[in-house]
């Protein structure tokens, strides 16, 4: 994270960062507002005693930082949506990994704004432009225009830039949707709902489950989620959660295509802690199902809490793990 006068900048009195990170250079700074979709990044936020807004704010400020994320589309989306909460004047400043693809978009926004100023340090690039009135800003409404909710082919499932498998059904959630015993009743969970696919298919071939709570940590994600259950509204409840933290129900059934990603990295732990977190909230005789990666280890961790459990499909890439609590 960078200071806004490591770029030669004075310290503004207020300042709005889109997909807020916590780090000690900001301390101090009182007009600091944060907004961050990812529920663990903004629990973070939150315990730092910064500032957060759930939504993405309305009203003009003086500078406006943006931390994005890997997606080509979100990223120009939130250079756009900082535009349009700039002030006169104003001071927009993006930082990125290199491997995340800085030197491009540094270079997509020179394209809007003319004249950048950047560094490097530790890998990664911080880039800064400055609104003096010759913004162009027909390319900040082509990268407005990315915000819209778009479907995936072929159904009426909506998604928008930057939240999981925005374009496709993820393929390993189809092979668990493709393989879920109809025998499903009772109240389950969806951990790692995003928007809403597993939770669709399963109400669509289960006539025995009578409600089903989506975990989702991305908030963009389950409101895409509302929209593609809204036919189950009764059946419904979404909660914008970090499910590595525990669950406070109890469940007869619990889906889950878990993360196993922690930025750009690799984090096998994640998925372990999402299984944990499913063994924990479930009810005695209650059954767990989830698809991984083949090359996976999450079998060991169903043995060391002496889940009974089989496989039940697999393909090249995925497998499907049926599990149950004795």
């Amino acid at each position: 994270m960078l200071a806004c006068d490591s770029l030669g900048g004075s310290r503004p009195e207020r300042m709005l960062f889109i997909g807020a990170q916590a780090h000690p250079t900001l301390c101090g700074r009182e007009g600091l507002i944060g907004w961050q979709p990812l529920k663990p990044m903004a629990d973070e936020w939150d315990k730092a005693g910064f500032a957060r807004s759930d939504t993405l704010p309305e009203g003009k400020w003086p500078w406006v930082m943006v931390l994005p994320q890997k997606s080509r589309d979100e990223t120009l989306l939130w250079f756009a949506l900082a535009r349009d909460r700039l002030a006169a004047g104003g001071k927009l400043l993006v930082a990125m990994p290199n491997t995340a693809g800085a030197s491009r978009f540094e270079k997509e926004l020179a394209r809007a704004t003319g004249r950048i100023d950047s560094i490097q340090k530790h890998k990664c690039r911080a880039f800064i432009a400055t609104d003096d009135g010759s913004w162009n800003e027909a390319i900040f409404a082509e990268w407005r225009e990315l915000g819209h909710l778009r479907k995936i082919d072929g159904t009426e499932f909506v998604t928008q830039p930057g939240i999981f498998s925005s374009a496709h059904i993820d393929p390993g959630s189809l092979l668990l949707a493709q393989n879920l015993p109809k025998i499903l009743r009772g109240r389950i969970a969806d951990l790692g709902a995003g928007w809403g696919y597993l939770s669709a298919a399963a109400l669509d071939a289960c006539d025995g489950i009578t409600h089903i709570d989506l975990y989702e940590a991305d908030a963009r994600a389950l409101e895409c989620a509302r929209k593609n259950l809204a036919n189950y509204a009764e059946k419904t409840d979404f909660h914008w959660h970090d499910v590595t933290t525990g669950l406070t129900e109890n469940y007869d059934a619990i889906l889950m295509n878990p993360p196993f990603h922690s930025g750009q990295a690799t984090d096998v732990d994640l998925g372990r802690a999402f299984i944990g977190s499913a063994i924990a909230a479930l009810r005695r005789g209650g059954k767990l199902l989830l698809v991984a990666n083949r090359q996976l280890p999450y079998e060991a961790v169903l043995e060391s809490k002496a889940l009974a459990w089989r496989k039940i499909a697999e393909d090249p890439t995925y497998k499907v793990i049926f599990a149950e609590k004795r």
